[in-house]
């Protein structure tokens, strides 16, 4: 499987986020973009779809950025995947050339793989990645 560049600099803000040393509190896109060495604008517009998923909570003003909305273990690949993507489904396209048992057949492996890969990207949580430390109560917007 493969990441895009969007939820690869998605998943790499919310590491950032999650091993913050001022936990919970908002750091602003430029900070994240500057020190993960990522484009801001298109850093800008993953950490707004990331709000819009309750991944994130934003906070404007001088003081203002970006914090975790949920624990760490509570956010899960899938969760960021399909925040900045979209859903993670199975699509062929039309094929005229394939006898239609055959598609069939081929659909209902693309689906099981599709589906076995959800549950696999669902089990995997921001937690996991991070490195074996206790993370503070504080760590949550």
């Amino acid at each position: 499987m493969k990441l895009s560049r969007t939820a690869a600099y998605a998943l790499q803000a919310i590491l950032q986020l999650a091993r913050s040393e001022t936990a919970g509190v908002p750091i602003p896109c430029s900070r994240l973009a500057s020190e993960g060495k990522m484009p801001e604008r298109f850093l800008l517009q993953i950490l707004r779809n990331l709000v819009t998923n309750g991944i994130l909570v934003s906070a404007r003003g001088v003081d203002g950025g970006y914090a975790l909305d949920r624990k760490p273990e509570d956010i899960s690949l899938l969760d960021v995947i399909e925040a900045v993507d979209g859903p993670v489904v199975h699509t062929l396209p039309d094929y005229e050339g394939l006898p239609e048992d055959s598609l069939s057949k081929l659909e209902c492996a693309l689906r099981d793989v599709t589906e076995l890969a959800r549950c696999k990207l669902q089990a995997v949580k921001l937690s996991h990645l991070l490195p074996m430390v206790d993370l503070p109560e504080s760590a949550v917007g």
